[in-house]
Parts: structure tokens; C-alpha cells; sequence
């Protein structure tokens, strides 16, 4: 009788996991400051997203540039890719694996400015060392890209740990799956223009190699969008949604009036769920979202490689490698973006109450990675000899499936938790979701 009581009680909290808490210790302690559901607040979060992973797929969108750099090099331009994907989900997963563990005094207010901070150094640097330092060896540059990939990395690692534990605190899950949707954004919006620089660079500018690769001013400008995106999302952050939540509780003074306290008292009434305990509550959804990265970080290392069926040669610009791959890419990141945006339909939200039928999801794409084996690898020709196939038929769904199952597992987190729990399980949702990236970027090595 006991368990059944313990169970109507879970059932009757999960139902209403999308209410506003009010009054309480754990108003305090979880951050619940809202009183209802802002629109505007929802697009910052949007805002977050979109500058957690600009700079991941800034630079998948960039590898045709990188590959011309790396041409004096055969061994680079066969395996940068799984080496820049080795770099950032290791040194994420390590960073994001030590902010979960130190979740007693955490500031994710002040994880999320770090990372901003993080970003903007980083892509500045990228962006000045296309005008500077464009006759170093393939070596040194191949050393000082890691170097960058590492710093856009631990950004990377403090964004997903205190976005969306503080995305979480506040109870509602439109507020999670903004993020995982703006993480689509910057998927699409990369791509789209990286295709433009391209095509802003008369063809003649570079004959048999692509427009656009050896233009420095167009590299340059591609860079410094992604340092721009994350000042306009750190002004947002500190001047409207933090100012607006911090004050009340006590945290935008104590950010900024060191001697006020009221930061740390906040902190320290902050409860400590440990992992264990986390995982035997979002088993399923953990184990969801981390196959379904694992599974998707296949996806950068095969489209890199996939060419037109056309001969390049003859081809549309379009067709061409320096166009073709942001297209695909392209073609994968807008089903992401729609299988995320998706979420948001509460029929669909509601799977949420079904979390094995997620797990199950996760597990069957893998099916799309013979798919790809269909199709045109390293020009040696494709099995369906299409580039519909290609794009439509395996990049386009792959990016659905992967945009839905990952937003409704990390709206799931708050669902099957308590409201003092919903941080620390954002938290390790973000964790768990790293460490599916780490082990789809080892594997991508065996592709």
C-alpha cells in the first residue's frame, strides 16, 4: 500500500512538472523566480541554444575551408574531421563531468557567462589567423586549430551544464526545449552562410578548388559571426533575462556586489542529488539521449566524405564539395531544427509519459549508418546512384529523428523529477548527452 501511495504521488507531481512553484524553500533554492511562462524569455533561452553549438557547427560547416588548408597534407584532410570531433566532445566531456560533480555552490548564471566569454575568444582568434598566419605549415596550423577547438569546447562544456540546469530550474519545459531548438538554429544558420560566402566569391577566384576556400576575407567574416552571436546572447542574458531573475533571488547582486552574500546564501541552500540517484529516475531518457548522440555523431565524418554523383567538374557550384557539404549539412540540420521545433506540439510533448517507446526510438536509427554506405563515398560511387537519396531519404530524416528524440528527452528531465531535483537533472541530462557525443566521435574513427 505504501509503494502505491509513493506512486499516485509521483504520478500527480509529474502531471503538473509544467507549473510555475510558488513560495517555499524550493523557490529559493531551483530558482523557480517566474511567476508565468514569457515568450520573450522562451526566445533568450532559443538565444542560448543557438550560441552553445554555433561554434560546433561553425566549424563542421568549415571543413571544405580547413581540407584547403590542410592540402599539403594527405593524412590531415583524410582525418581532421574525427580529430577536431575527438578534441571538442573530450575536452567537453571532461569539463561538463567535473560541473556535474560541483554542483554544491554552483553559479550556473555565472557557467553561462564563462562560456559566452570562452566563444567569443576562441572564434576571434580563428577569425584573425585567416588574415595572419595563412603561410604556416599544415602542421602548426593543424596545432593551433586543436588549440581553438579546445577553448570553443570548454565553452561549450560550461553552456551545457549551466544552460540547462538553469533553463530547468524554472519548471518549464518550453523553456528546455527552446534550447535544444536554438541548438538546431545554429545548425542551419552556419551552413546557410557558409553557401552564400561562398557564392559572393566569383567562380574564377579559384579554379578546381571551389569559390570561396581561399578567400580570407569570407573565411574572416564567416569566424567573427560566430564571436558576434555570442556577445548578442551574453548583452541578452545579463541585461534581460538574469537582471529580471538574478535580483530576485539574490543572485544579480551578488554578482554584482561581492560584499552583499545573498549569492552564496543561495547556493548553499542548493540541494546535492547524486548521480545514481538521477540516473534510477531518467534511466531511460538518459540512456535515450546518449545513444541518440552517439549514434548521430556518425552523421559529421560521413557527410564530409559523400560527394555528388555529378561530376563535380561540370557541375552546378551547388554540387561542387565546397558547396555540396554545407548543403548537406544543410539538409541534416533543418530536420534537426523541425524534429526539436516539433516538441513544442503538446500531443507530442506528452511522449514524454512514455519513456521506453523514446528509448526504443534511439535505438532504431541506427538503421540510417548502412543508409549512408548507399551512398557516393570519397567519389568511388554511390549503390542508388541519387543525390535525392542522399539528401532527403537519409540526411533530412536522420536530422528529424535526432531533433526529436534528443528535445524529448531533455524536456523529459524535469517531468519525472522533484522541483528541488530539476537542476541537477538538467545537469546531467547535459552530461549524459556529451558523453553519447564523446563515444559517437571515437567510433566515427572505426568509419
Amino acid at each position: 500500500m505504501e509503494r502505491i501511495r509513493q506512486a499516485i504521488k509521483h504520478r500527480r507531481r509529474s502531471s503538473v512538472s509544467y507549473e510555475p512553484l510558488n513560495g517555499g524553500d524550493d523557490a529559493v533554492q531551483c530558482h523557480q523566480y517566474i511567476s508565468k511562462f514569457s515568450w520573450l524569455e522562451y526566445n533568450i533561452f532559443l538565444l542560448l541554444g543557438i550560441s552553445m553549438l554555433w561554434a560546433t557547427n561553425t566549424f563542421m560547416a568549415a571543413f571544405p575551408y580547413f581540407a584547403y588548408r590542410f592540402a599539403s597534407s594527405p593524412w590531415l584532410v583524410s582525418h581532421f574531421p574525427s580529430a577536431i570531433i575527438s578534441v571538442s566532445t573530450a575536452t567537453n566531456l571532461t569539463c561538463i563531468g567535473l560541473l556535474t560533480l560541483l554542483q554544491a555552490g554552483a553559479s550556473y548564471p555565472s557557467r553561462i557567462t564563462v562560456s559566452l566569454s570562452l566563444n567569443m575568444v576562441a572564434f576571434t582568434l580563428l577569425a584573425l589567423s585567416t588574415l595572419l598566419f595563412r603561410q604556416v605549415s599544415a602542421g602548426v596550423y593543424f596545432g593551433f586549430l586543436m588549440v581553438i577547438v579546445c577553448l570553443a569546447s570548454l565553452g561549450c562544456g560550461f553552456a551545457q551544464n549551466g544552460v540547462f540546469a538553469y533553463a530547468s530550474g524554472f519548471g518549464f519545459g518550453q523553456y528546455t526545449q527552446a534550447v535544444m531548438t536554438g541548438q538546431a538554429v545554429a545548425g542551419v544558420l552556419p551552413c546557410i552562410a557558409q553557401i552564400l560566402l561562398v557564392y559572393s566569391i566569383p567562380e574564377e577566384t579559384s579554379p578546381g578548388k571551389g569559390a570561396g576556400q581561399e578567400s580570407p576575407r569570407s573565411a574572416f567574416a564567416f569566424f567573427l559571426t560566430a564571436s558576434a552571436v555570442s556577445a548578442i546572447t551574453l548583452a541578452a542574458f545579463l541585461l534581460i533575462l538574469f537582471r529580471r531573475h538574478g535580483e530576485r533571488a539574490g543572485e544579480a547582486k551578488g554578482m554584482l556586489d561581492a560584499s552583499d552574500g545573498a549569492e552564496e546564501n543561495a547556493r548553499a541552500g542548493r540541494r546535492t542529488v547524486s548521480v545514481w540517484v538521477l540516473f534510477n529516475k531518467l534511466r531511460w531518457l538518459s540512456m535515450a539521449v546518449f545513444i541518440d548522440f552517439a549514434v548521430t555523431m556518425l552523421f559529421p565524418v560521413f557527410t564530409q566524405k559523400i560527394q555528388s554523383v555529378r561530376d563535380s567538374a561540370a557541375a552546378p557550384r551547388i554540387f561542387q564539395p565546397v558547396c555540396f557539404v554545407p548543403l548537406a549539412f544543410l539538409l541534416w540540420n533543418a530536420g534537426d531544427f523541425l524534429g526539436r521545433f516539433s516538441t513544442l506540439v503538446p500531443k507530442i510533448a506528452a511522449l514524454v509519459e512514455y519513456p521506453r517507446a523514446i528509448f526504443t526510438i534511439a535505438v532504431l536509427r541506427v538503421v540510417f549508418v548502412p543508409l549512408y554506405l548507399l551512398c557516393n563515398m570519397n567519389g568511388r560511387g554511390a549503390a542508388i546512384h541519387s543525390d535525392a537519396f542522399y539528401l532527403l531519404i537519409v540526411q533530412f530524416p536522420f536530422g528529424l529523428t535526432n531533433g526529436f528524440v534528443g528535445s524529448i528527452c531533455m524536456m523529459g528531465a524535469s517531468h519525472w523529477v522533484a522541483a528541488d531535483e530539476r537542476e541537477a537533472a538538467g545537469g546531467f541530462m547535459g552530461f549524459m548527452l556529451v558523453g553519447g557525443l564523446a563515444v559517437g566521435s571515437l567510433l566515427s574513427f572505426l568509419i
